[in-house]
């Protein structure tokens, strides 16, 4: 068990809405099943609907069918009312658990039904499973592939703006105006062809750029940016790409070029600086102080932040956003094995937004690069 501590641990969910859980067994299920680490050993606890496919391909040490340990639980507790506390009380009794560590996210009526029936949990202090922060080989290998899916869907929606043309202050494509879900759709279905599933797909241009997690919607216009965030799941592992580059169809002013540029060299600048050892923190002033000495200046106004007003990077893994931060408040070193994205940003409407991200694993030297895009922004 990947379990650094030895910890004896209990989850219930499924995995759509668990990590941890998708971790720990390496088999997708889509409805919430019972899974505990004791003593070193991986244990689940499925359905006749689930036992053959989870015996064949998940990382579980025992499988126990769901239906017997049913059937034990009620003659244990037979005043009970069935369910999955009855069962998670039977198994964790039978396999003589310990005190069991829970998720933070664990269901609080399931903790407090287990909590009568005897069963002695402690809930997780930070991550349930540390070491999902530095990633193998072949997570790495992984998030790649989840930047190749990114890849396509940015490829897609280049694509289709280069053969966009400019009419009466919007952007024509096949007869039809191009508007930001048009864009996302090509996005999404090369993500799909690619073999992944990209959802909240960014597309948005102008004003709508320069609120971050704006999705976009409406008319794209030609002359103006249009950031194109692209974060889908890879469908065969469960791990996620993340990568942004902001495009303009037609011909840029000065001051977008200048902002452009500003924003990918702030990128270079935090890119050179994250390694082993390094605060987040610190790779975070060096993008502060790289658009402070180009003239971007960050304030926060009644109406809301112009700048840069956001972190420089996440963890990208299993999920989206997971450990580590790099932002201004986030002192701890990285570690060596570490992945995650580097996405400096500029916002001012009027002008507008411009966010370049790439993922990165962190090493002792250089980071190793796990994505892959050209940086041309200005189609013609």
């Amino acid at each position: 068990m990947a379990n650094k501590a030895q910890r004896d641990v209990l989850l219930y969910s499924d995995t759509a809405k668990s990590a941890d859980v998708l971790y720990f067994g390496r088999v997708e299920m889509h409805d919430p099943f019972v899974a505990l680490g004791v003593r070193g050993r991986k244990v689940a606890v499925v359905s006749a609907l689930e036992f053959g496919r989870v015996r064949r391909t998940s990382d579980f040490d025992v499988i126990l069918r769901l239906e017997a340990c049913a059937e034990r639980a009620g003659r244990a507790w037979p005043r009970r009312r069935p369910g999955a506390a009855t069962v998670i009380a039977l198994v964790a009794r039978e396999l003589r658990a310990r005190t069991l560590t829970v998720p933070a996210d664990f269901p609080a009526s399931l903790y407090l039904e287990l909590r009568g029936l005897g069963v002695r949990l402690e809930i997780a202090d930070g991550m349930l499973f540390p070491e999902r922060e530095t990633k193998t080989e072949d997570e790495a290998r992984a998030i790649r592939e989840g930047n190749r899916c990114s890849a396509a869907g940015i490829a897609a929606a280049e694509r289709v703006l280069r053969a966009s043309r400019p009419r009466r202050g919007r952007l024509v494509h096949q007869g039809g105006t191009l508007t930001s879900e048009r864009l996302r759709a090509a996005v999404e279905t090369a993500c799909i062809e690619a073999g992944s599933v990209s959802m909240s797909t960014i597309v948005a241009g102008g004003d709508q750029a320069c609120d971050p997690h704006e999705q976009g919607s409406g008319p794209l216009r030609p002359d103006e940016l249009i950031i194109v965030d692209v974060f889908p799941r890879v469908t065969a592992t469960g791990y996620f790409g993340d990568m942004t580059r902001t495009f303009l169809r037609g011909r840029a002013s000065e001051s977008q070029r200048s902002l452009v540029a500003a924003v990918r060299a702030a990128q270079l600048a935090a890119l050179r600086t994250v390694k082993a050892g390094v605060p987040g923190s610190a790779v975070h002033r060096k993008v502060e102080e790289t658009f402070a000495a180009r003239g971007f200046k960050t304030r926060r106004l009644a109406r809301g932040s112009v700048g840069f007003f956001h972190g420089t990077g996440h963890g990208v893994g299993l999920e989206i956003h997971e450990p580590p931060r790099m932002n201004a408040t986030t002192h701890t070193p990285l570690k060596n094995g570490t992945v995650v994205t580097v996405e400096p940003g500029l916002y001012y409407p009027g002008l507008g937004g411009c966010r370049i991200e790439d993922v990165v694993q962190v090493t002792p030297g250089a980071p190793r690069m796990l994505s892959r895009f050209h940086y041309e922004w200005e189609l013609r």
